[in-house]
């Protein structure tokens, strides 16, 4: 499933317009995004939980080329599983 396809399954579960569900889901989108960018937690009983997780700077190698590159340091989300939605994925 993608965006359009939480929106629609959205709209139709709940009777709403289009334009409310859009609304909806880039709410949502947007707070989880504001958390993660203030180093938070999101965590979702039964589903999940989001962090964002610090890499240090390091040198690469460009695959195409072989040079050596510098990799600058980065924060990437990571997404851990909860142990129900293992469960159920794995049923």
């Amino acid at each position: 499933m993608n965006k359009s396809g939480l929106i629609e399954a959205l709209s139709q579960k709940e009777n709403l317009t289009e334009k409310k569900a859009i609304d909806v889901v880039n709410l949502i989108f947007k707070g989880f995004t504001e958390e993660l960018k203030k180093s938070g937690r999101i965590e979702i009983r039964g589903f999940g939980s989001f962090v964002v997780r610090k890499y240090d700077a390091y040198t690469g190698r460009n695959p195409k080329t072989g040079k050596s590159i510098k990799v600058s340091p980065k924060r990437l989300p990571f997404f851990k599983v909860g142990k129900e939605l293992r469960e159920k994925v794995d049923a």
